[in-house]
């Protein structure tokens, strides 16, 4: 088995939750180390990694073979595209970079060099997305014609972390959670013809956006986007209707708090979630109402890295593609436009 050489930008939380594990659980992948900054942590959890002092030592190690970006999202472009130039294959974080012209540049490099890039957008192995996905994949609902995907906290305080509140290319809402369910969105329905946005911001002290809307408008169908933090009471995440029946689901993947108590996934029972947290599938049998609850399928974000070794390794395509990285930032930068002219963009 081809062994694939990784190592992060970053070993602060996205690096110890949600990468390290599933790198290290794949048989392919190895996590050859880590830049550190300034505190030195990644050999308390794996002793036979390495601490990069600085970038350019990452870069300049010849066993690399494959850079994750987990960086605040204002550096993405920079660190991806040194990467590149270095000749290493890369996994960007969420948002891709802060302009859809960055990130097509970066594709364009990629494609020169003959590197692989894939964004990381892990929520699509969530257990309740997953779940989602299935029930319109079997066609059970009949055509879709309104889904709404929501991604709601109640925080009245700012982040401790200041590239997420600082007014800059990569902070707020929109470029933070906003990347999760666009590509989700996306991911089920395709490229919308157009959209409309309200972006705003809500909590007191804030100074960045903090709450949005977009509404994707496709020709047959709707698809409504809305995230915040000022939402106390838990609402359905999502929410699909077509023309023979509704599914309702609860967004409710234990993988990021298991992750945070430092627990091991595993390719067995990872990510399943509480019996309680079964969707609803609200059909039409011929007049006949038939409301079902619906068994949550499993999530795990391993196949994310599974993806990314075999595009590696067996160039299979990208399991999340340049080009669906750059779609996201279309929708972003159109629904900025938007909510500014307060207009619909067509894309």
């Amino acid at each position: 088995m081809t062994i694939i050489n990784a190592a992060l930008c970053s070993f602060g939380m996205s690096g110890r939750v949600f990468h390290a594990p599933f790198i290290t659980l794949h048989h392919g992948l190895k996590l050859i180390g880590a830049w550190e900054r300034s505190k030195h942590l990644i050999q308390d959890h794996y002793p036979d990694a390495k601490s990069y002092p600085s970038y350019e030592e990452l870069l300049a190690d010849s066993e690399v073979q494959l850079v994750i970006v987990n960086t605040p999202t204002y550096t993405h472009y920079d660190y991806a595209k040194q990467a590149l130039l270095a000749g290493k294959h890369i996994v960007v974080e969420k948002a891709f970079t802060t302009t859809v012209a960055e990130a097509e540049e970066l594709k364009s490099i990629a494609a020169e060099k003959g590197l692989v890039i894939n964004v990381f957008q892990n929520r699509r192995w969530d257990s309740d997305f997953s779940t989602v996905k299935s029930i319109v994949d079997t066609g059970i609902l009949g055509e879709i014609n309104e889904a709404e995907f929501r991604f709601d906290r109640f925080s009245l305080g700012l982040s401790p972390k200041a590239h997420k509140e600082d007014p800059g290319p990569g902070a707020g809402i929109v470029k933070d959670l906003g990347p999760h369910i666009i590509d989700q969105a996306l991911y089920l329905f395709g490229m919308p013809d157009s959209i409309f946005a309200d972006i705003r911001i809500t909590r007191p002290t804030s100074v960045v956006d903090d709450c949005f809307e977009m509404l994707l408008y496709y020709p047959t169908m709707r698809v409504r986007l809305k995230a915040g933090y000022i939402v106390k009471e838990v609402l359905p995440s999502y929410i699909v209707h077509g023309k023979k029946g509704s599914f309702v689901k609860n967004r409710a993947d234990v993988q990021e708090p298991k992750l945070l108590l430092n627990e091991k996934p595993n390719l067995t029972d990872w990510g399943t979630e509480p019996e309680t947290e079964k969707g609803i599938l609200n059909l039409d049998d011929n007049g006949t109402t038939e409301r079902n609850t619906v068994p949550t399928l499993q999530g795990n974000y391993y196949h994310f890295y599974n993806g990314v070794y075999q595009s590696i390794a067996n160039n299979t395509p990208p399991v999340v593609s340049a080009e669906e990285g750059i779609n996201v930032m279309k929708i972003i930068e159109a629904s900025f436009q938007s909510s500014k002219e307060r207009k619909v963009i067509d894309l």
